[in-house]
């Protein structure tokens, strides 16, 4: 399903050329749970940021669904992004001007699903993270754990088939933490790829495959 072949990612600083990702090579099937684990700094959000067609500049070929990324036109790229993915940032991301409600809406507006569906969907996420009495209010008005949680009811809403979630339970107590891992591996289990940054052994557990980085490689890749 995704393939990446010597992805090189790095910033020419004045003497020097500083490396952040260095010959990744990745295949991952449809359907797995793949961790990301290495030190801070060490390339896994970055490596994110590629898989989820948000960085463009980097060297190699990465292939996705048998077509190559890196010769789709900018709208094939976006709309593939949009249909393909769901994001889970470690800063949020929730848009300042929509609520609660407006916020986890919004990829359903993109995938064109009728009024009735979503309300639908946005009624059963609201009520699964405890939220219906929020839906109102915006993203200021919110904790950051109850952003968070926002920003992962968005990512899910429109059910996309590969899900890239960076340090999705890092804002979160350990109770909510364990409960976003037990959706992730329910979602798992109904066909999403999930693909996750965490610096959470804990977290890591729910997944099938573990891959450790350091200094912009991959050092380590498990089955679990």
């Amino acid at each position: 399903m995704i393939e990446l072949n010597n992805i090189d990612k790095y910033i020419d600083a004045r003497f020097q050329r500083v490396f952040i990702l260095k010959g990744i090579d990745l295949t991952i099937q449809q359907g797995e749970f793949v961790t990301l684990m290495g030190p801070s700094g060490v390339g896994k959000s970055t490596l994110l940021n590629i898989l989820g067609l948000l960085d463009e500049e980097y060297e190699g070929e990465y292939t996705f669904s048998d077509r190559k990324v890196s010769s789709m036109k900018s709208k094939e790229r976006a709309a593939l992004h949009k249909s393909e993915f769901g994001h889970i940032f470690q800063a949020y991301h929730l848009i300042d001007e929509l609520t609660v409600y407006e916020n986890i809406e919004t990829p359903l507006l993109y995938r064109k699903v009728s009024s009735s569906e979503r309300k639908s969907i946005i009624a059963e996420l609201l009520d699964r993270f405890n939220m219906v009495a929020k839906k109102d209010l915006f993203p200021e008005q919110l904790s950051g754990g109850q952003q968070q949680l926002v920003g992962i009811a968005r990512a899910i809403a429109g059910k996309p088939r590969v899900l890239l979630a960076d340090e999705p339970t890092g804002n979160l107590h350990s109770i909510q933490a364990k409960e976003i891992m037990q959706v992730f591996q329910e979602l798992n289990q109904e066909g999403t790829t999930i693909i996750q940054a965490t610096h959470s052994r804990e977290n890591a557990e729910y997944g099938t495959r573990l891959i450790d980085m350091l200094d912009g490689k991959i050092s380590q890749d498990l089955s679990l």
